[in-house]
């Protein structure tokens, strides 16, 4: 429905509004190119939209503010990271507090009993080890795996993302084989070494996989999110739950995402009863941080198994994994900001984004839908909501969210950069909300002429 010639002329236009907008942030770029390949800090950043990133000044709570002044409805939150709002009062105040008494260690703190219980309470994992990223915790969960059960490969979903594990960046080929995704960089072994990749909500898909009889581990999110939200089909968690039993393969469910349902995510949503839970982001209020939950048997398994003359020789741990920064962070940030009072007002706001962007859609009868997680709700560019990662990836339409995205930014919205996800915040109001559904119509009215 979008004449493509129309949309260059847009993206034109907003390319020069950008470029009027931005004038700090430019000279910011080009200075930054002579030290850092791109001009940016990660490579993924020049994908922004844009003739390059803007340069953040400050942000609190739902807002932020560039170089240049401009100031922005912040519908991002650093892709899940900064859930809590940019830095939260009573993150920053336990922050300044813990700096003042000593960052890092080795050793632990009194947080960590009260992060550990609270972790446990929300999940019903009883207990609980700390990374500095959710990506180290699916390594680390990966690697227990293994060891537990002695097999080799893990089960992950088509489309998925577990941060930078070198396992997860797998597809489903055209004969329905494993192989590397595309943009994989210098994977160690051949993908389908370690790897098979099921469709999410194919529950014979699973079980094919599994009855090879060399699966360590099911990894999955219970709701799809970086690829897009695709929701789980009635039954099919459960079902998984089985399976995962009846093969001896461990369950671990990642909810660094997911968590947008709720303090306790997906997992107390839905009673689930994975083997390890992996999180890290939103918990530590912007902070670095991961962690992983474990059952008691699995618990056992590993002290049974893991000498302790050489239990820091085994690829699990960090020298800042469980830094007292961290753990006061999460304890504040759990405590006091992802409360429940908290999260019943996040979820009406996501609800409220997302019929503001579903009454646009059949206004301008656009063959989008859009689909809801919580706190989270994305529009994406397909007619009936996906049931599998690829039906998401199919639904994709790179050129016409990067003009979406420059709009919106220019137009002082932040949009989670490599889909159409917004997050709400305890800090976002119902008048931000409704800004962005003005913004949308006007931008949606526009593409339709």
């Amino acid at each position: 429905m979008i004449n493509r010639d129309h949309l260059a002329e847009l993206r034109k236009k907003e390319d020069a509004r950008f470029l009027a907008t931005h004038p700090n942030s430019g000279e910011m770029f080009k200075a930054g190119q002579a030290h850092m390949p791109g001009g940016v800090p990660m490579s993924w950043m020049a994908k922004w939209p844009g003739a390059y990133p803007i340069f953040v000044d400050e942000a609190k709570g739902a807002r932020f503010s560039d170089v240049d002044g401009n100031t922005y409805i912040d519908f991002c939150l650093g892709d899940t990271g900064s859930m809590t709002g940019h830095s939260p009062d009573a993150t920053v105040a336990a922050i300044r507090e813990q700096a003042g008494k000593g960052i890092t260690a080795m050793l632990p703190t009194a947080d960590a009993a009260i992060v550990s219980a609270e972790l446990s309470r929300r999940f019903g994992l009883p207990l609980w080890q700390f990374t500095v990223s959710a990506t180290d915790a699916n390594r680390h969960v990966i690697r227990y795996s293994r060891l537990i059960t002695g097999r080799s490969k893990i089960v992950v979903i088509d489309r998925c993302y577990h941060g930078s594990v070198d396992e997860t960046f797998a597809t489903l080929g055209s004969t329905g084989n494993t192989v590397a995704r595309e943009g994989n960089i210098g994977a160690p072994v051949a993908l389908d070494q370690t790897t098979r990749v099921v469709e999410f909500n194919d529950i014979a898909g699973m079980e094919k996989a599994l009855a090879h009889g060399d699966i360590a581990a099911i990894l999955m999110e219970p709701a799809m999110t970086n690829v897009g939200i695709v929701l789980p089909q009635v039954g099919y968690l459960e079902a998984v739950q089985e399976l995962a039993k009846k093969y001896g393969t461990i369950l671990i469910i990642d909810e660094t995402h997911t968590i947008s349902v709720g303090p306790g995510g997906m997992t107390a949503d839905c009673g689930l009863k994975p083997d390890f839970l992996t999180i890290g982001k939103a918990i530590g209020g912007g902070i670095p941080t991961g962690t992983f939950g474990m059952t008691l048997a699995i618990a056992e398994k590993i002290k049974l198994m893991v000498e302790l003359e050489i239990i820091d020789t085994g690829g699990i741990g960090g020298t800042l994994a469980g830094n007292a920064l961290s753990l006061a962070a999460m304890r504040a940030t759990l405590i006091q900001v992802l409360t429940q009072e908290n999260f019943d007002r996040m979820i009406d706001l996501g609800t409220r984004w997302c019929d503001g962007v579903d009454a646009v859609i059949k206004e301008f009868d656009l063959p989008w839908i859009c689909n809801r997680l919580g706190a989270r709700g994305e529009y994406m560019f397909g007619k009936v909501a996906p049931v599998t990662g690829a039906d998401a990836n199919r639904a994709g339409d790179f050129e016409l969210e990067q003009y979406m995205h420059l709009r919106m930014l220019n137009d002082g919205f932040l949009i989670t950069p490599f889909h159409n996800m917004a997050l709400m915040c305890p800090e976002t109001t119902e008048a931000d909300v409704d800004a962005h559904t003005k913004a949308f119509r006007t931008m949606c009215s526009e593409l339709t002429k």
